[in-house]
């Protein structure tokens, strides 16, 4: 039988402002091609082997 699942704890004092800085910084931020391809490359051979 599973496990009940925890409530997830709100953010308070310096990991809030933390939180919504890291936020506001990478708001713009794009993953690069070749990261991407490494990405794709690594779930189709993921996807090739996995027997769901």
């Amino acid at each position: 039988m599973a496990k009940p699942i925890k409530e997830t704890p709100f953010l308070k004092g310096k990991d809030a402002v933390k939180f919504n800085q890291d936020i506001k910084n990478n708001r713009g931020a794009k993953v690069s091609t070749e990261v991407r391809a490494r990405m794709k490359s690594n779930y189709e051979k993921l996807k090739s082997i996995a027997t769901f």
